[in-house]
């Protein structure tokens, strides 16, 4: 039975109502409103995808611009989940059809992003798959553990920052070595999945919906794991994992020099340093992604929303630059990162003002920046 169309201004009304409840930290009232929905005769992956997802992309724009705590951020996906738990328990969200396979749908390891891997799993469950959804954090060894005892047809990986991409590769390999094809997913492999794609997956798909339909239509047997079956190999240098051993000094050094190169550093309380060291943790972070998959547009994109996230709280940009003229100093024998850390400054050093940050990078480091 095809689902009943529902008018985009009538699922537009239900979002801002759903939003609405999240600004509030109204738990019930936006539980209620997903629920009675579908009990209404919406369909539950038009509640899913186009009223919680919807405002949930939502939270994170207003994030961005300054216009939510992290703590409230945090509330309103909890609520969110919440949202999607008591929809995925309505009656009309089991309505018996025909089983297309068994998928596995994971985040990579390190990645506590569950939320958007919760909403493909329970598209493909409406959509007929028999779904194991394993959540956030799942270790490598636990989840191919998981295939061999369960033998699915699919793995669905779900990746939300760049920085887990060398994780994910090592996720992509494990599954196919066990014979089980792999769909990516998430912002974390590039808004147009060109690091999936980098890094060996069978198939990207771009939100949900797509996942579904890919899945449907069937996956290639998986690729085998050799180097020169990726678009593009990883390079063999390693200057990625030498900066990331290299980073807490790294990041000790350029606290060290940055007041002379930021002078309003040398009033900063402690806790304003503290956030200044997580936020440098990052941007290394983003430069060993960016080296592990041999692309300075992952690490230009970055500078780029963060100088916007800067700008939303009123921070100079040119404390960014500032510190990355320090980190330039310090990478004697790393030519590709030196390189990468130049393309950063000149991206920084653009004249045109960031605009709202909320409409830039789809990523977010773990901490608000100073």
């Amino acid at each position: 039975m095809t689902p009943p169309t529902v008018p985009a201004a009538e699922l537009g009304a239900l979002a801002e109502k759903f939003w609405t409840a999240l600004e509030n930290a109204d738990e019930h009232a936006a539980v209620e409103l997903a629920a009675g929905a579908v009990e209404g005769g919406v369909p539950p992956e038009d509640v899913l995808l186009d009223v919680v997802a919807a405002a949930q992309r939502r939270v994170g724009a207003r994030w961005a611009d300054n216009l939510l705590t992290v703590a409230q951020e945090h509330a309103a996906t909890a609520i969110s989940g919440r949202a999607v738990a008591a929809v995925a328990a309505l009656p009309a969200a089991r309505t018996a059809v025909p089983r297309l396979g068994h998928a596995v749908v994971t985040c990579t390891d390190g990645e506590w992003h569950a939320l958007p891997a919760r909403l493909v799993a329970e598209v493909l469950r409406l959509r007929g798959w028999q779904v194991d959804f394993l959540g956030a954090h799942v270790p490598v060894r636990h989840l191919v553990a998981h295939l061999h005892s369960t033998g699915p047809d699919a793995v669905a990986l779900s990746c939300s920052l760049p920085v887990r991409l060398p994780v994910a590769h090592a996720t992509v390999t494990a599954c196919q070595a066990a014979g089980v094809p792999v769909l990516a997913g998430g912002a974390g492999f590039g808004p147009d999945g060109r690091w999936a794609r980098t890094l060996g997956a069978d198939v990207w798909a771009p939100d949900a919906r797509s996942a579904a339909e890919r899945l449907a239509a069937g996956l290639p047997s998986p690729r085998v794991a050799d180097p020169a079956d990726r678009e593009r190999p990883v390079p063999p240098d390693h200057e990625h994992a030498r900066v990331g051993r290299a980073r807490s000094q790294l990041v000790a050094e350029i606290l060290r020099e940055l007041p002379e190169r930021f002078p309003g550093m040398r009033d900063y309380t402690e806790q304003q340093r503290e956030r200044t060291a997580e936020d440098l943790s990052h941007v290394l972070d983003f430069l060993a992604a960016a080296l592990y998959v041999d692309d300075p547009g992952l690490f230009e994109s970055f500078l780029d929303w963060t100088a916007r996230i800067l700008a939303a709280r009123g921070v100079p940009a040119h404390s960014l630059a500032a510190g990355l003229g320090v980190l330039a100093g310090k990478l004697d024998g790393l030519p590709r990162a030196a390189a990468f850390t130049l393309a950063g400054q000149a991206v920084l050093a653009r004249p045109e003002a960031p605009g709202p940050a909320g409409s830039g990078h789809p990523v977010r480091p773990g901490s608000l920046p100073v």
